[in-house]
């Protein structure tokens, strides 16, 4: 079995034709946080898009067989970089190999460029476009599902959280009282400035007893995420403060778990076993949220998740530039490991690039997610709905 040919397509919608270096944008030079006294500090910005647009790299693994598999990138920003960085330097290296070598071919593509320093980023994402389209290609050759081929599955269904938003307490506490009426048992929030655990506070408060309120707030500095996290403290149903701390502070998450009783979650930002590892061995997470689309694929996570055990550390899949493809590998890795807890719910019956693109859809119920059981990472395309939504 050999593979013959690969190729990567950008999607997007709304498919409007909007120049790509249109999506990509940054608060200007100087830019503050707007806070009181010393929080109204340089807001230490990263590239943004557009919320109204959405993308993803996809990627389209065949072989002499005729067995296809595919993959995805992460990709909120510039996505044809990872199709340059697929068709000029993994292509040369994947053509002709045998796709059933899945872990042998990830690490060929990670060593050809380690003595380079490109661990991260682009060159990791990629990998991981092309690690999910092999271990699709070895399900539907083997002829069982993905969870299968990583151990079998520890769980029938995988719980979910959904995003909350509002403008106030109150609207953050009924949207916090319809989660949980639907069956979700937690709910994610920003709160990305002290201020605004007013908001906090009315959502745990709604649903207390019943539920659990997960906070992301990012961006800040050492004392004021034990500040905030000793006020989530109190509240008593708050299951995580989410990358509170710039990814590069791994001293700073130290010093935090240490301080506060919440469960600190990071990891978001970190693209590889060797970042999460350090931050394993300076005890400075209790639950990591890697990005399977992020961090080099289904091969790299699972052994991420792997070590997170040998630590004691749960681990929760982050869905983001959402497709069916990182659903659905996320949903396999999820079942096949022991320390998973929990995972965001991106409906994809909603989503613009979801189910809307298959054939038979992805499986949603009130906070839980069914598990793929076709071959392979369990999803077909219909290919007349995915050519809408590709930029040519």
């Amino acid at each position: 079995m050999k593979i013959t040919r690969i190729e990567s397509f950008v999607v997007r919608s709304p498919q409007d034709h909007v120049a790509e270096a249109a999506l990509v944008g940054m608060s200007p030079v100087g830019t503050t946080t707007s806070g009181a006294g010393l929080w109204n500090r340089l807001d230490l910005d990263y590239p943004a898009y557009p919320s109204d647009h959405i993308q993803a790299t996809l990627v389209k693994i065949t072989t002499d067989t005729k067995v296809v598999g595919w993959g995805q990138c992460h990709a909120p920003i510039a996505p044809h970089v990872h199709s340059a960085i697929i068709a000029d330097l993994f292509s040369p290296i994947l053509l002709g190999q045998d796709p059933r070598d899945v872990e042998v071919l990830w690490e060929r593509m990670y060593s050809s460029q380690r003595l380079r320093g490109y661990d991260s980023g682009f060159y990791i994402q990629s990998i991981a476009g092309v690690d999910l389209a092999l271990w699709d290609i070895l399900g539907k050759y083997l002829n069982v599902p993905v969870y299968r081929l990583l151990g079998g599955k520890y769980r029938e269904h995988i719980p979910t959280y959904l995003w909350i938003r509002g403008d106030s307490a109150n609207s953050y506490a009924e949207s916090a009282r319809r989660a949980i009426g639907e069956g979700y048992t937690a709910v994610k929030m920003n709160a990305r400035k002290y201020e605004e655990l007013e908001f906090v506070r009315g959502a745990a408060g709604a649903i207390k007893g019943k539920g659990q309120v997960l906070v992301v707030s990012t961006g800040l500095k050492n004392y004021e995420a034990v500040r905030f996290g000793r006020e989530l403290d109190r509240l008593g149903n708050v299951g995580w403060l989410q990358e509170p701390l710039l990814p590069e502070d791994a001293s700073g998450y130290r010093e935090l778990t240490e301080a506060v009783d919440t469960p600190i979650c990071y990891g978001a930002f970190l693209a590889n076993r060797y970042h999460f590892r350090d931050a394993f061995a300076t005890h400075a997470v209790d639950i990591i949220n890697p990005d399977i689309c992020y961090c080099g694929g289904l091969s790299e996570c699972k052994k991420i998740a792997v070590l997170a055990d040998v630590y004691g550390v749960l681990w929760s899949p982050h869905i983001s530039m959402v497709s069916p493809i990182s659903m659905a590998a996320s949903l396999h890795l999820a079942a096949a490991t022991p320390n998973f807890v929990i995972m965001e719910n991106a409906d994809q019956s909603r989503a613009p690039l979801g189910n809307i693109l298959l054939k038979q859809p992805l499986q949603y119920f009130g906070g839980y997610a069914a598990i793929p059981e076709q071959p392979g990472l369990g999803i077909e395309f219909d290919e007349d709905r995915l050519a809408e939504v590709i930029v040519h």
